[in-house]
């Protein structure tokens, strides 16, 4: 390959490598991967030039150096000075969802109640009767009136169509009546949930007035009784929806997603099937690692399916479990009553959820487990603990790795193993980090951009206590792999939103000015290797993926200004000009 010439060139530029040697090695033991004190990479002086070869780099270096390796076929894109970083992943997203409702309404920058109410009435008069208005991202705690839909205003607005909008952080859904009548939720629903498949537990909360009468507000699962009356789309649709859904990641600079899937849903095996169909059929531009259902658990073991298992484009990811709800809905779990409602509640018994981690960890399966609420993660953080403390006490008996449970059946724990997962940590006590800290097969993956449309939310639930939020920093520091992402539809799945949140500390206007708990801000580069170096090294992939390194897969964006330099409230304005997904040019911003 070395006397081939490059099949595309990238010169006259400034090519951020956060290539360092240190990290090849993609064993999962954290402080062989993330020491800070190896990488740091400020003062590495960048090279200006990339040559690629097929899918892969073949070299990076000066530009007279690179463009020698150029031929007549080579194409050559000179930069003007720009900055490259490796493609980045988005290590938390429901794409599958977001593909799902990529034609339904955004509500997401509406800035008022009346506002969401133009937005369904506009919707409306573009359909006939009966015909659903579907809307996802709405915030009413940034809003003027800081009031929830209810289902009478959407009825007066609506009149003639089911309706149903999502809260940005989907654990709280609006219907009106029409559609609640759909799906059956009345005064006396609770029988005919049962009688439709439902479970009758407390993690169906249906809001009601003083006569028992729905309000239209559905908290964690109700949602999905609404769910499962609406017309699916054909698989066609599905599928276009999906490839819309990949080049718009490509504009935001993604070149790989984990798709992470919500809880309730009986979308696991669909999920994985459309990722499937895309693959055979080529129409995979995106590197996918796709998450299971926690309730397909013994399903996997079954299989023999492993985190992993797949190729450059498709992978078994982790197994997701949910250990509690939204602080939006109130229904994270915590430590301290909120100061307008309880203490949340946990959505699937801990023990529950450390039975089937217990199982997965000993087949070779990740498992992945939502926390928000500080009790939540404290609860997470002890029952993985009790996994890792029980592999070194079976490890410590068998010299080879294999502790025996019975004659026929013998369990591995394997010294490589993708990391299990925490995600959210979106409120974390000073002792709970501490304990994290301890932990060495964990990753966690945090949402800087959904801070900045919680803040608000946060102070009116939390007050003071939100000084434990989005502890960045505080994770960071405790040695534990942090991957940053978007929890898109939850909120916008461009990286540089999420790197200028999580750099500001402030929201999207600006404010508050000084930042908020600015203590927890990172730094530029500790945000860029959240969704590039680290989730390469988190997935087992740090010798293919994460940096822009001789042999590894050709995933790059050239940006239009240099967020390292540019003053870092303009960061969440930075476009992506140029894309480049296994060695091919994906996105061109000016064509």
């Amino acid at each position: 390959m070395e006397n081939l010439c490059a099949d595309l060139i990238l010169f006259n530029g400034k090519i951020h490598t956060l290539d360092q040697t240190c990290l090849i090695d993609s064993s999962i033991r954290k402080r062989a991967f993330y020491s800070r004190e190896q990488c740091s990479q400020d003062s590495i002086t960048c090279p200006t030039a990339v040559a690629i070869y097929g899918r892969r780099i073949r070299a990076v270096g000066d530009d007279r150096t690179i463009l020698a390796m150029s031929g007549t076929d080579t194409r050559k894109i000179d930069l003007e000075n720009r900055l490259v970083l490796p493609g980045f992943t988005d290590t938390h997203f429901h794409f599958y969802e977001w593909a799902l409702n990529y034609d339904n309404l955004d509500l997401a920058n509406l800035k008022s109640f009346s506002e969401l109410q133009k937005a369904i009435v506009q919707r409306a008069a573009l359909l006939k009767p009966g015909q659903w208005i579907i809307g996802q991202g709405f915030n009413e705690s940034d809003w003027p009136e800081n009031r929830m839909p209810h289902r009478i205003d959407l009825d007066i607005v609506a009149p003639d169509n089911p309706v149903c909008i999502w809260r940005c952080d989907l654990h709280l859904a609006v219907a009106n009546s029409m559609a609640l009548g759909l799906a059956g939720i009345g005064s006396f629903s609770e029988p005919s949930a049962l009688a439709s498949g439902f479970s009758g537990s407390s993690d169906y909360v249906i809001d009601r007035d003083e006569s028992g009468i729905p309000t239209g507000v559905l908290k964690e699962l109700a949602p999905n009784m609404i769910k499962r009356v609406i017309p699916p789309l054909s698989e066609a649709h599905l599928l276009k929806n999906m490839e819309k859904a990949i080049a718009h990641a490509h504009s935001l600079g993604l070149t790989g997603i984990h798709d992470v899937r919500l809880m309730g849903g009986a979308e696991g095996a669909d999920a994985l099937g459309a990722w499937q169909t895309l693959r055979s059929s080529g129409k995979l531009k995106i590197r996918c690692h796709v998450t299971l259902p926690g309730d397909m658990t013994d399903h996997a073991v079954a299989l023999g399916l492993r985190t992993g298992f797949g190729d450059d484009y498709l992978r078994v990811g982790h197994l997701k479990f949910f250990s509690d709800g939204g602080m939006g809905a109130r229904t994270a779990w915590v430590t301290e009553k909120y100061l307008d409602g309880e203490f949340g509640m946990p959505l699937t018994p801990i023990e529950d959820i450390r039975e089937a981690a217990l199982k997965a960890d000993r087949a070779g399966l990740s498992c992945m487990v939502h926390a928000v609420g500080d009790r939540a993660c404290r609860e997470v953080i002890r029952m993985f603990a009790d996994i890792e403390n029980g592999n070194r006490l079976l490890n410590r008996q068998s010299p080879n790795g294999i502790a025996h449970k019975q004659e026929s059946e013998a369990v591995l724990f394997p010294s490589l193993h993708i990391p299990h997962r925490i995600e959210h940590v979106q409120m974390i006590l000073p002792e709970d980090l501490k304990a994290l800290s301890l932990l060495e097969n964990i990753a966690v993956s945090c949402q800087p951009n959904n801070m900045s449309i919680d803040i608000s939310m946060i102070e009116q639930c939390a007050g003071k206590r939100g000084k434990y939020a989005y502890a960045l920093k505080s994770i960071l520091e405790t040695g534990v792999p942090m991957m940053l992402s978007s929890d898109a539809p939850v909120a916008d799945p461009n990286p540089f939103a999420g790197i200028y949140s999580a750099v500001t500390r402030k929201r999207m206007d600006g404010t508050p000015e000084e930042g908020w708990y600015p203590r927890q801000a990172l730094s530029i580069l500790e945000a860029v290797k959240g969704y590039t170096l680290t989730p390469a090294m988190a997935t087992g992939q740090g010798d293919r993926l994460g940096s822009i390194s001789k042999g590894k897969l050709a995933d790059m964006v050239v940006l239009d200004q240099d967020i390292f330099k540019c003053v870092p409230e303009k960061i969440a304005k930075t476009k992506v000009d140029i894309t480049i997904f296994d060695g091919n040019v994906v996105y061109t911003r000016h064509e």
